[in-house]
C-alpha cells in the first residue's frame, strides 16, 4: 500500500509518499516541499490573501499529480494554523477538492502537536525516555511531553516565525528594544507551561520543522560538517543555539543570507526563530536538543496505520527504533535473515570474550551487531564488491535514531567485512578520531572472522570458547554439521583477530563428525561456491569439495598463523607471517587476557 501525507502549513507545503510494507512499517519514496508563505499577511482570523491561495493551489496541483504518478492508495492532507485561523479558510479547502480531488482537514493545535510528538519520537527517541518534543512552524510553535508514544500533555501557541516576524521584528539588525519585547511576549505566552513540564522532568528534548532544523544546520558547518550533512538524531548544545541566536540578532539580513548552513529563503524569518528557541531550550533548562526531521507529515502516516490496523506491528516486534530500523532497512534488501543473524551471534561472543583486550563499551557491541546484521545487504546491488554497496545502503538507508557518526561508524564495518582492512586512506575512516579508528579496527576483525565461520550459510556453528593459552589463543567450537568450509575461510580470514589478540589463533573442533567424500561437489547454502567466471572464490582457490581444499595444502596447518587442531592433537606451527601493527590497532592480548563468558 502506498500513501501521501501533506502538511498544509502556515510557512510551507510538504508532502511524502511512503510504502507500507506488510509488517505495518513504512518507507519514503518521494518527498517534495514548496515555501509559498500562505500565511503572510492572513493571521491573527484574517483573510488568506489571493496569491497566497493562488501559489498553494498550483503547489496542491504539483503534489496530487506526482501522487497519482506513484499510484498512491490514499492521499491524506492536513491544514494547521493560517487555515484554521483564516475567515475564508473552508472556501480555500473547498477550492483544493474541487481542483484537485484532495480533501484536507483542518486539525487542531492540539491534534498538531500529537501528530507531530508521534513523528518525533518514531524517528529518534529511545523507549521509556520522557521526551519534549518542540515543533516551530509559521503559526504556531506546538509543544509536547510524552513517554513513548504516549503524550502526557501538549499544546499549540501562537508563536510561529511568520506571526513574531511580522509583528516583532521592526528592525535590520533587531534592535536590542525588539528582542526585549520579543522575548517578554514569548515568556508571557508559553514561560508557565515550560516551567511545567521542566517541574514534571524530562531526558531529552527533540526539535522538528525546518526552522530548527536550518538553525542546526548553522551548528553542524561551524563543527566542520558539510552544508546539507544529515541532522537526524545530530545533538547540539543549548550554548550554541545561544551563540548562534546572539551571532544572527548582530547581522543583518544582508550578511545573514551569506551565514553559511542558513538557508536563504529563511534569512529574514531566523531571528525570530533563533529566539524564540533560545528561550524555550533555556527556559526548560535543557543542556542541549536532538534534531529530527520528521514531523507532521510523517505523524499523519503513523496515525493513519495506527487507526486502521490498531498497532504499528514492528514497532510491537522491535520496540527500540534503532533495532526496528536495522532490520526494516535488511527486510528491504532482502536480506538472509538466517546468515545475518548467526554471523551476529557468533560476532557479539568474540567480542564479549575479548572484553578484557579491547576495553570497548556495550556502544560498540551493538555497533558490531548492527553492522552483522546488515553486512550483506549489498548483494541486493550487486554481488560484486557487495561489501561496499552495504556501506552505501546502510549510509543511505533512511536508519532512525543513529547519530550521523554511528551511522558512518556501521557501513565502515560492512564495508570491512571482507576483501580490505581499514586504511588511513579510506573515506569515512580517515574522518574519524583516533578512538574511533581503533574500535573500527577491533570491529571490522571481530566481524570478518565471525562471518567466515558461517562460510556456507549453513549455521553449523553451534557455541565457541576463545582461550588464552599463553603463547596463543585457542578457539573450540562446537558444530552441528560440516563445518570444513567454515575453518577454511577462518584461516583466509584470521590474520586482524590474531593482531587484535597480539598472538597466533588456534581452532578446535569437536561435534559433528565430517565424511569426507571427495567425488562430489558439496551442496553449500546460497552463493557459497560458484561456477566459472564467479569471484566468490579466487582464482587459484579450490572449487573442489572441502575435503581437498584442506588437502591442496597438506595437513590442516597455519593460515596467517593460525592453526586448526583436532581434540586431543597438538601441532607446532612450522611458520609464521608477522605483520607490522598498525598505529591504531589495539594493545597485544600479553598484556590483558582473554575472559570466558557464556558460549553462543
Amino acid at each position: 500500500m502506498r500513501i501521501a501525507a501533506i502538511d498544509i502549513g502556515t510557512n510551507s507545503l510538504h508532502m511524502i509518499v511512503v510504502r507500507v510494507r506488510p509488517d505495518l512499517s513504512f518507507e519514503v519514496i518521494d518527498r517534495e516541499k514548496e515555501m509559498v508563505r500562505l500565511g503572510a499577511g492572513g493571521l491573527d482570523g484574517k483573510a488568506l490573501t489571493p496569491e497566497a491561495m493562488h501559489a498553494a493551489l498550483q503547489v496542491m496541483s504539483k503534489f496530487h499529480r506526482l501522487a497519482e504518478s506513484h499510484r498512491v492508495d490514499e492521499i491524506i492532507a492536513a491544514a494547521t494554523s493560517a487555515t484554521r485561523e483564516a475567515e475564508n479558510g473552508g472556501e480555500f479547502l473547498d477550492t483544493i477538492a474541487q481542483k484537485t480531488g484532495i480533501h484536507p482537514r483542518v486539525i487542531s493545535g492540539t491534534e498538531e502537536a500529537r501528530l507531530i510528538h508521534l513523528a518525533a519520537v518514531y524517528g529518534v527517541s529511545v523507549p521509556g525516555d520522557a521526551a519534549v518534543v518542540v515543533d516551530i512552524g509559521g503559526g504556531s510553535v506546538e509543544i509536547t511531553r510524552g513517554t513513548g508514544l504516549d503524550v502526557d500533555t501538549g499544546r499549540s501557541f501562537k508563536l510561529g516565525v511568520l506571526r513574531l516576524t511580522e509583528r516583532f521584528v521592526k528592525s535590520d539588525p533587531l534592535e536590542p528594544r525588539d528582542e526585549r519585547r520579543l522575548l517578554k511576549h514569548i515568556n508571557a505566552e508559553v514561560g508557565a507551561y515550560l516551567d511545567q513540564i521542566a517541574a514534571a522532568g524530562f531526558d531529552r528534548v527533540i526539535g522538528t520543522s525546518g526552522t530548527i532544523l536550518s538553525l542546526g544546520s548553522i551548528i553542524s558547518v561551524q563543527q566542520g560538517h558539510p552544508v546539507g550533512a544529515p541532522q537526524r538524531s545530530r545533538r547540539v548544545s543549548a550554548k550554541q543555539l545561544h551563540r548562534v541566536r546572539k551571532e544572527l540578532t548582530e547581522l543583518n539580513l544582508e550578511r545573514r543570507l551569506r551565514v553559511p548552513g542558513l538557508e536563504p529563503r529563511r534569512a529574514d524569518l531566523a531571528v525570530a526563530g533563533a529566539v524564540l528557541l533560545d528561550t524555550i531550550v533555556r527556559r526548560l533548562g535543557a543542556n542541549e536538543l536532538t534534531l529530527c526531521d520528521l514531523s507532521l507529515r510523517e505523524g499523519l502516516v503513523l496515525d493513519y496505520i495506527a487507526r486502521h490496523r490498531k498497532q504499528i506491528a514492528q514497532a510491537d516486534r522491535y520496540p527500540d527504533v534503532r533495532r526496528r530500523s536495522v532490520v526494516e532497512l535488511a527486510e528491504r534488501c532482502n536480506y538472509w535473515p538466517e546468515h545475518a543473524n548467526q554471523v551476529a551471534r557468533l560476532a557479539v561472543a568474540l567480542f564479549d570474550q575479548t572484553r578484557a583486550i579491547h576495553g570497548l563499551t556495550d556502544r560498540e557491541r551493538e555497533w558490531l551487531e548492527y553492522a552483522a546484521i546488515l553486512h550483506d545487504i549489498g548483494v541486493h546491488i550487486s554481488y560484486e564488491r557487495h561489501h561496499k554497496h552495504s556501506a552505501y545502503l546502510i549510509t543511505n538507508g533512511d536508519l532512525r535514531g543513529f547519530e550521523p557518526e554511528e551511522i558512518e561508524i556501521i557501513a565502515l564495518l560492512a564495508r570491512y567485512h571482507r576483501s580490505a582492512t581499514p586504511k588511513r586512506r579510506h573515506e569515512g575512516f580517515a574522518e574519524l578520531k583516533r578512538k574511533r579508528r581503533i574500535a573500527v579496527r577491533t570491529l571490522a576483525a571481530i566481524l570478518r572472522l565471525a562471518e567466515s565461520l558461517d562460510r556456507s550459510h549453513s549455521q553449523n556453528i553451534t557455541t565457541l570458547d576463545l582461550r588464552d593459552r599463553g603463547d596463543d589463543g585457542l578457539l573450540q567450537i562446537r558444530t552441528a554439521g560440516d563445518a570444513e568450509l567454515e575453518l577454511w575461510a577462518a584461516g583466509r580470514h584470521a590474520a586482524p583477530f590474531e593482531r587484535l589478540l597480539g598472538k597466533p589463533l588456534r581452532i578446535e573442533v569437536s561435534g559433528h563428525t565430517h565424511v569426507e567424500q571427495p567425488h562430489e561437489t558439496p551442496r553449500v547454502s546460497g552463493q557459497a561456491v560458484r561456477r566459472r567466471g564467479h569471484r566468490r572464490l579466487r582464482q587459484d582457490d579450490a572449487a573442489g569439495p572441502p575435503g581437498e581444499v584442506a588437502q591442496r595444502g597438506g595437513a590442516p596447518g597455519v593460515r596467517h598463523g593460525m592453526e586448526l587442531v583436532r581434540p586431543r592433537q597438538s601441532g607446532d606451527q612450522d611458520r609464521k607471517e608477522k605483520k607490522r601493527a598498525d598505529p591504531d590497532d589495539v594493545q597485544p592480548a600479553a598484556r590483558h587476557g582473554l575472559r570466558r563468558p557464556a558460549a553462543v
